[in-house]
């Protein structure tokens, strides 16, 4: 895109992927634009700001206005980075800066090559705190740019979200377009924007993820070849490389590769999980005529796992369950079979479980697996209960490709399987000098059980889907299967 700033000075801009792309192409009120290191997110929102005010409807007296607030968390980074980027696409003879409180950057253009005028006033604010948002209650905008979102507070986001589409005043005509823009680098899984940009994105935002720079393949990282502002960067992808020195598997993970990180200190369990690649970016759907397969972990935090394995030996997890402070009898009954009737009915069955569901209780001598035969879902112990054959029966279908797709495929609503692969469900770190040195089994806590589930159910797939299955149908028994 072209914007003619003045007679004879033109700024040509070229978006640098289709990502970046698409953000410009968006009127959502809320945009978010994320993505590895250097991708160019930050040039992208400089320029996105001016190309909205040049955009906005003019007032009858031929006047286009705008007002944005720019913020960064703090003070020497918003002078160091942002307002840099600014400078670098509309140097002082075009915005010139006002370095008094705020910094302000005024754009005045009498000519904008159609007979209007541009009036663009652009407000730098360092807000890195909830009680900040007194700073924000007087501002009348057309539009705020967040830059580095992941830094942010969620109360300045909700704060700011109220304070566009103030300006211009209805008095001159009122705003033609007003939102909020964000860019980021792949925040921690528990953050607010991982939560309305994956989890609950409200209706009419959007939210666009550039692919990462690198990609790992089993200990090697790889350059991406749909990695977006690789040819603007010094060096191309060395540019990557070159940062890889030094870092450990958590950082490189988030700001090379694009993918969402974790608050978790440990090492993660599955390096081989791509959270682009493994995820879907849409619910899957089970295909009709093929067995689902179940897998259960025990104890007082039941979880169950339903998938399937396509004819081409693609993996789909369909749907997680998970639950706490319950025994298996009521989660069974309760819980999973009414979702296997409503979603699952018809489908032949094949169920799995952790061997210790064999072990009778001390109270009444029954087992887990008695418990699901009880409950109309006969269920047969996994082949083992070793922990190395597990982590590998899932990273095998991670790292293989069925017929040019992901050989594992996550259901995007399966969000605390996600969490566990992107880093929760790790080992942990011991307290040692020297190296760093990990426990050789995970943690045992909420993002475990499901793993363990899913463990079971790809151990069942890699020996193949033979054995017992029973077709699921809806009957008025009181056990409600035949």
């Amino acid at each position: 895109m072209s914007a003619v700033l003045e007679r004879q000075e033109t700024v040509t801009y070229n978006p640098p992927g289709e990502q970046a792309r698409r953000f410009h192409g968006s009127n959502a009120f809320v945009r978010g634009l994320l993505g590895p290191v250097g991708s160019g997110k930050s040039s992208s929102c400089c320029v996105e700001i001016m190309a909205r005010a040049l955009k906005q409807a003019p007032h009858a007296d031929g006047v286009r206005r705008s007002r944005w607030a720019v913020i960064r968390n703090t003070y020497p980074e918003l002078k160091s980075t942002t307002i840099k980027t600014w400078e670098t696409w509309f140097p002082s003879n075009v915005a010139p800066i006002r370095w008094d409180t705020p910094i302000t950057s005024i754009v005045q253009i009498m000519d904008i090559g159609d007979g209007t005028s541009l009036e663009l006033e652009v407000l730098f604010l360092a807000l890195d705190k909830p009680t900040e948002t007194g700073k924000l209650r007087s501002l009348e905008l057309t539009g705020a740019w967040i830059n580095e979102a992941s830094e942010i507070p969620k109360e300045i986001f909700d704060m700011v979200t109220q304070r566009v589409g103030r300006y211009p005043s209805n008095l001159r005509g009122g705003p033609s377009w007003s939102g909020v823009i964000l860019d980021t680098n792949p925040p921690d899984d528990d953050h607010w924007y991982y939560r309305i940009a994956e989890e609950d994105t409200p209706a009419g935002w959007e939210f666009f993820r550039q692919p990462g720079a690198l990609y790992r393949e089993g200990e090697e990282y790889k350059a991406n070849p749909e990695a977006e502002n690789v040819d603007n960067l010094p060096n191309g992808y060395q540019y990557y490389f070159n940062q890889l020195g030094g870092k450990d598997d958590t950082w490189i993970n988030v700001f090379l590769l694009g993918n969402y990180g974790s608050t978790a200190d440990g090492k993660p369990v599955y390096p081989e999980f791509n959270d682009k690649v493994h995820v879907s970016p849409k619910p899957l759907e089970a295909m009709r005529g093929l067995p689902i397969v179940l897998g259960w972990d025990f104890g007082l935090t039941p979880a169950c796992v339903i998938m399937q394995q396509t004819p081409r030996g693609q993996v789909l997890v369909l749907k997680e369950i998970v639950s706490e402070d319950m025994g298996i009898r009521q989660f069974a009954n309760d819980i999973v079979k009414p979702i296997l009737i409503n979603e699952f009915g018809g489908f032949p069955r094949i169920s799995t479980a952790d061997p210790s569901g064999q072990i009778r209780a001390q109270t009444d001598e029954r087992t887990c697996l008695q418990e699901l035969l009880e409950s109309g879902i006969p269920t047969e112990p996994a082949p083992t209960n070793d922990w190395i054959p597990r982590r590998e029966s899932v990273a095998f279908f991670l790292t293989r490709m069925a017929d040019g797709n992901p050989g594992f495929l996550l259901d995007p609503s399966c969000t605390n399987l996600r969490k566990g692969f992107n880093g929760r469900y790790k080992y942990e770190r011991l307290r040692t000098s020297g190296p760093a040195r990990y426990r050789d089994r995970p943690v045992k806590d909420i993002s475990s059980h499901i793993q363990d589930a899913l463990q079971y159910a790809c151990l069942r797939i890699r020996n193949g889907l033979t054995g017992t299955r029973v077709r699921a149908v809806k009957t008025n028994s009181s056990k409600g299967w035949t």
